[in-house]
């Protein structure tokens, strides 16, 4: 469900670029250190942004490194590492336990067997090291796992279990930036969510799975709909970013804020774009050659 909290590459600077790559690399590097190569599959744009919003606001100096990895055997690459990259790295080994740990109870997935014994030792401590973050993790996933089971079409209520959890990861200190912080995370964890069920719709259809926008889909204006609820989502993330005193790194936080989140989004309008010229497809649910821009939603700003 993860992978939407990423950077727009061609409008971020070369310098921050290779910031955020090097962040990127330190996450998959504290991975290896601390779980393996198997904590290296569970590596996720969206906790380097976690590491960038922690170190920018709470002033943490990010250690530098050169190393070679499997995926660049040949040229040994920078990589930034401090506290909060060992944090994300935690943060997503949880995660994904709970996740396998979902998919083999509910869908009996030979993955999420092998993943839960593969990590189960380690999410136990984890656990006891962050119990605020564990017990969220589990209830909402609990709480969403039975939304879908009831076939709930409210989307603000099954997004808003993402959104808790998410808020929760983002406090990595109860002090006093934990409001804007949480508002941060529970309204980016709705993004999150949207986006995912948006993306996957059609798919969900012809398969007959759950997804929380089937009802929303029946209705002719879906498509404006949906953007503007992603676009609100954005918005409220945002203004609470901007409450924050983060000025190292802003320049990054602000490309995946206002832009990069939007990279999917903008990938599918333009998908079916195309595929109306192409097949002459109508109308439908608010799609149409007129109302699909090139650029998307219109961004929070």
């Amino acid at each position: 469900m993860f992978g939407y909290v990423t950077i727009c590459e061609p409008e971020l600077k070369i310098k921050d670029f290779k910031a955020y790559k090097a962040c990127y690399c330190g996450l998959c590097k504290s991975l290896k250190e601390y779980y393996g190569s198997l904590g290296q599959l569970t590596l996720t744009y969206d906790m380097t942004f976690v590491i960038l919003l922690l170190t920018s606001l709470y002033e943490t100096e990010l250690k530098q490194s050169m190393h070679r990895c499997k995926v660049h055997p040949v040229k040994k690459q920078t990589m930034l590492q401090n506290e909060f990259s060992e944090y994300a790295a935690d943060m997503n080994i949880l995660l994904s336990y709970y996740h396998l740990k979902d998919d083999w109870q509910d869908e009996k997935k030979l993955s999420g067997l092998l993943g839960c014994a593969a990590f189960r030792k380690k999410a136990q401590k984890l656990a006891e090291k962050y119990p605020r973050q564990s017990r969220a993790i589990r209830r909402e996933l609990k709480r969403l796992e039975q939304y879908e089971k009831e076939d709930r079409q409210e989307i603000d209520l099954t997004a808003g279990c993402t959104g808790r959890l998410m808020e929760e990861l983002l406090v990595y200190r109860e002090d006093m930036w934990e409001e804007p912080l949480r508002k941060i995370g529970f309204f980016l964890g709705k993004f999150i969510y949207i986006m995912d069920a948006y993306e996957d719709l059609e798919k969900d259809l012809k398969d007959g799975n759950y997804n929380p926008l089937k009802a929303l889909h029946e209705q002719p204006d879906y498509e404006e709909r949906c953007a503007q609820i992603l676009n609100m989502m954005m918005a409220e993330c945002s203004a609470a970013f901007e409450r924050l005193p983060c000025l190292k790194g802003a320049d990054i936080l602000r490309n995946i804020l206002y832009a990069g989140v939007w990279n999917r989004y903008n990938k599918i309008q333009k998908e079916r774009k195309r595929d109306m010229k192409e097949n002459g497809l109508p109308k439908e649910n608010g799609l149409s050659e007129e109302n699909v821009s090139d650029g998307g939603a219109h961004h929070a700003s």
